[in-house]
């Protein structure tokens, strides 16, 4: 048969190669390309059809192959096999493989040798070289497998080899081996191989952590010498159901420990390779822990409820019963605010809170008891998994130990108040006999006067009888304010303006054998206290001066801004440093031991005779002190007199002015037509209030009892406004006003009262449409009230 002579790489191409191969992708382009003629290199005879079924199929496979033609191997590749040869293609091409890769060009001659001239095959797996790819020499491994290409005749006339590179999966099975030792060296868990007759064949390093075992204290050995005797037969069953055809399995047994103890393993097994491979993990702490944890669910008094996010109970502890009387049978199943003392609406609003994935704290329900008692409960609720988990604390004796407190505490606070009061009480009558007797003489001689028909100089006995009366006024309210109940309510207070208002009712107290002297400071700051509160402080600390100084002395009540630095107030208790205000009330009295200043602040604690003090007073202001932020401290020594200074801390923001008296005008009088009812037992207050009205242009009505004017509210007449006393006889004016109410709903109501005003205010007792105003009252602001309300819209 014909033999066509080629050669290689130079001079005149000798044919079409590529149609000889009947096209060959790039690489036959390119071999294409090729002159066929005579060079240095050699020639090779091919026989046509060998070499054209063999590089076509080169060519045209994807998986990397070269083949390497004549005994010089010569390299002819295809596509697949240049990504292989990286940098070094195209020059690759055409090359003898021991120059193209002469880093392993020992390598290639010992292929050459074993295939071209001996005729074998061979084979490599991942077989590691090191190349020189892209510039840079790199480890890397491939799968080879060369085999010789024979002619017709039988006789070698090259190589193939498919080279396909394995590096990544070397390098990924190396880690993933790596992974497996350190995970084998430092696992917590116990992990074991054994013969499925139960020889150990390896253990990891934790057999010594957590048995004590040394490795070789247990590779070799039977299972069974490491098990507890009770759990050996057990274990020997499970480990049969893995020869069984069973393919994984979890059971527990007791390990035996280096020093005779025992450790509880829960193991996962499965076969493989005709071993057995086993996790351990160490459950002893656990199960105790879960032991534990059911004796807390068992004997804890705090209630334990869950329910699913419906609100259905799923299971309560033994506190539930014990506490409510509800048995379990009786209580799963139900909804928990079957048991509640309370509205549908807040239970389903902790339930949507609770499933939005947000835990409750602190908040309380009163649940019903099965013999009809009711107990407060404090909760404490997470969600978790779609489940709700309550605990709750029986507050019912604390809530009503703190309701018991707060009212012992009030009726305390109330009976000092009292004390002092009474205390107060002769030199407010002899004042307010002497405001009595300016007002009635002032008045008799002004009526005298009128009779006389002299009336030049009225008006000085008039304005004598008027600041009688409003100083009258004052002294009562003060007292009133003073006296009654209420809740601390804190607002921003000018503690200069509070103590000069004061100063009647302190020089009253005081006595005519006591000087009084106030030093106000310029520019005090503003505080924020309760100001009644600051007001009986005030009048106690004057009664205890005035007390300590039976034959006389001088009391002085002093204001000033302080600073109290982190020095002083390391040195002091329960103190926070910054600025305050500082009230000092000092007298010149017998003055106190250190061992009385020690005491002085606690509840009970007097050193006046018995029937003459409660020991409540220092107490309450300390107290006082305490609620309002501030600051209490008492400086004294025996026959030098007190000092107590009371510090309350700056407000940075402003006080509310007392609202300035109008002055009455146009603006005061009646629209056409307007008619007000005016309701009074008493018949000059009455009268007064008549007469103001008639010259303000309103048409007036008037009633001595709540009975009479009812009537005249069940009548036809226009009325566009009630005003009425509180107290009067029969139905009192709050009666009267809830009646106008019903039969005349849109009716606006004044109330007067002789007492102090905010004591109705605090307890809710207006409601819109309603106001109030205190007797005595100045006619112009009964003119000005009047016409405010009859123009309020609302």
């Amino acid at each position: 048969m014909g033999v066509k002579r080629v050669t290689i790489l130079g001079g005149q191409a000798g044919g079409n190669y590529n149609d000889f191969l009947g096209g060959g992708g790039e690489m036959g382009d390119r071999i294409a390309q090729f002159d066929w003629s005579v060079t240095s290199i050699g020639t090779i005879d091919i026989w046509p059809t060998a070499m054209k079924s063999m590089l076509a199929f080169v060519l045209r496979s994807p998986v990397p192959i070269v083949t390497l033609w004549g005994d010089k191997g010569v390299m002819i590749y295809n596509d697949a096999y240049r990504t292989f040869a990286g940098g070094r293609h195209p020059a690759l091409l055409g090359t003898n493989v021991l120059e193209g890769w002469h880093e392993v060009a020992d390598f290639n001659a010992n292929v050459m040798q074993k295939v071209y001239r001996e005729g074998g095959t061979l084979s490599y797996q991942d077989q590691e070289l090191t190349l020189i790819r892209d510039g840079t020499p790199k480890q890397l491994w491939t799968d080879l497998e060369y085999s010789p290409v024979l002619d017709e005749d039988g006789t070698a006339i090259g190589v193939v080899a498919i080279v396909i590179e394995t590096t990544e999966k070397v390098l990924a099975n190396r880690r993933l081996q790596d992974d497996r030792n350190r995970l084998w060296a430092i696992s917590r868990d116990l992990l074991l191989v054994c013969t499925f007759d139960g020889r150990i064949t390896a253990v990891n390093p934790s057999a010594t952590r957590m048995l004590g075992w040394a490795e070789d204290e247990m590779i070799g050995h039977q299972l069974a010498e490491f098990i507890h005797p009770a759990d050996v037969d057990r274990t020997s069953q499970e480990i049969e159901k893995l020869g069984e055809g069973i393919t994984t399995l979890a059971f527990e047994n007791r390990y035996r420990m280096r020093d005779g103890g025992y450790r509880l393993l829960a193991w996962t097994a499965v076969p493989d390779a005709g071993r057995i491979h086993a996790v351990g993990r160490d459950i002893t702490e656990e199960r105790h822990m879960a032991r534990d944890r059911d004796r807390i669910w068992n004997l804890s008094p705090v209630l334990k409820v869950v329910t699913d996010t419906q609100g259905h109970i799923t299971d309560v502890n033994p506190s539930w019963t014990q506490k409510l009387g509800w048995s379990r049978e009786e209580t799963l199943g139900r909804r928990s605010t079957d048991f509640m003392v309370e509205d549908e609406n807040s239970w389903q609003q902790r339930v949507d809170s609770l499933r939005g994935g947000m835990p409750l704290l602190d908040y309380r329900t009163t649940l019903r008891t099965k013999d009809g008692d009711q107990r407060i409960i404090q909760w404490t609720t997470v969600p978790e998994n779609e489940t709700f988990y309550g605990f709750g604390r029986d507050i019912t004796a604390e809530v009503e130990a703190a309701a018991a407190l707060a009212e012992a505490e009030a009726a305390l606070r109330q009976s000092q108040k009292m004390e002092a009061v009474g205390q107060l009480t002769g030199g407010i009558a002899h004042d307010f006999n002497n405001l009595l007797q300016g007002i009635t003489g002032s008045l008799e001689i002004v009526q005298r006067r009128v009779a006389q028909g002299r009336v030049d100089e009225l008006d000085r006995f008039i304005s004598g009888a008027s600041t009688a009366a409003n100083r009258a006024a004052a002294l009562t309210h003060r007292l009133l304010a003073f006296s009654r109940r209420q809740p601390l309510d804190p607002k921003p207070v000018r503690v200069n303006a509070l103590v000069a208002s004061m100063e009647d009712l302190l020089r009253r107290t005081s006595g005519e054998r006591i000087e009084l002297e106030f030093v106000l400071a310029g520019g005090l700051w503003v505080t924020k206290c309760d100001p009644n509160q600051l007001e009986s402080a005030i009048l106690n600390l004057a009664i205890n001066a005035r007390d300590a100084m039976p034959d006389g002395g001088k009391l002085t009540i002093e204001t000033c801004n302080a600073h109290l630095d982190r020095a002083y107030v390391a040195r002091q208790r329960g103190v926070r440093p910054g600025q305050y205000v500082c009230l000092c009330v000092s007298d010149t009295g017998i003055g106190m031991s250190a061992d009385t200043i020690s005491k002085a602040f606690e509840p009970f604690f007097t050193t006046k005779p018995i029937g003459q003090g409660t020991g409540l007073g220092l107490s309450m202001i300390y107290g006082f002190a305490q609620q309002s932020e501030g600051y209490a401290k008492i400086y004294s020594e025996v026959g030098q007199g007190t000092t107590f200074k009371l510090y309350l801390p700056r407000h940075h923001g402003s006080a509310e002015d007392e609202e300035a008296l109008p002055e009455p005008g146009p603006m005061h009088h009646a629209e056409e037509g307007e008619v007000v009812l005016v309701v009074e037992d008493e018949s000059v207050v009455r009268g007064l209030i008549l007469e103001e009205l008639h010259e303000l242009g309103y048409a007036a009505l008037e009633a001595v009892d709540g009975t009479s004017g009812l009537e005249m509210l069940r009548s036809k007449r226009r009325i566009d406004l009630l005003i009425t006393d509180i107290g009067l006889p029969g139905l009192n004016g709050r009666q009267l006003a809830d009646a106008a109410r019903e039969l005349r709903p849109s009716l606006k109501v004044l109330f007067m009262t002789g007492y102090a005003e905010n004591a109705a205010l605090a307890s809710g007792f207006l409601e819109p449409g309603m106001e109030m105003i205190t007797k005595p009252f100045a006619m112009e602001a009964l003119a000005t009230r009047i016409r405010s309300m009859l123009t309020d819209a609302s």
